[in-house]
């Protein structure tokens, strides 16, 4: 095989390979903005706030990562991990002595008469439903945020080949032939034979 045929053939399949990083970055960006869209939009309509870092709600130790986001509005993945886990979470601890959900409610369910335990049970429910609608929300901005990465690396491999591809273009239109050994051994040996 001649060095111009496999530039041409390195070129064109590098090419082709270009073309298909390309559109697949497109698609992962086109991905992960709709995710980040999605989640904002959504987060936004629910109206959440933060408490300003100087209220009394967040005051002790376990509020820290809630206090850095001190009257904001929850939009982003991290925001929305933070309330749940950092906020919702440590208040439903406190809602039943650690108990979950599904441990209330069971108790709840065998004494029906007991209000405590059926007011325990609706907010734990409530706090536990919100704290997981919010975390999902995390989980798709997390993925949103893999994706654009994926994005970008597909987006600049696929430049990066574009730029060698047109080099190996280049280079074929400049190739001559190579000649393969047992080739040489042919020539030397004719001109052996014709001296």
């Amino acid at each position: 095989m001649s060095r111009k045929t496999l530039d041409l053939l390195l070129s064109w399949t590098g090419l082709v390979v270009a073309v298909v990083l390309l559109v697949v970055g497109g698609l992962l960006l086109w991905g992960s903005n709709f995710v980040e869209t999605q989640v904002r939009d959504q987060l936004s309509e629910q109206r959440i706030f933060f408490p300003p870092a100087d209220s009394p709600a967040v005051q002790g130790r376990e509020f820290a990562d809630v206090r850095q986001y001190g009257g904001e509005q929850l939009l982003t993945g991290p925001q929305a991990e933070t309330y749940a886990n950092d906020f919702i979470g440590v208040h439903l601890e406190d809602v039943a002595d650690g108990r979950t959900y599904a441990e209330v409610s069971g108790a709840a369910l065998d004494d029906p008469d007991n209000e405590q335990l059926q007011e325990q049970a609706q907010t734990l429910f409530r706090g536990t439903a919100l704290r997981g609608l919010l975390l999902n929300a995390y989980a798709f901005w997390t993925v949103g945020q893999i994706a654009f990465a994926a994005a970008v690396v597909s987006l600049v491999g696929g430049a990066v080949l574009v730029v060698l591809s047109v080099f190996g273009f280049l280079h074929a239109r400049t190739a001559r032939r190579v000649e393969r050994p047992h080739e040489l051994q042919r020539v030397e040996t004719a001109e052996r034979q014709a001296a």
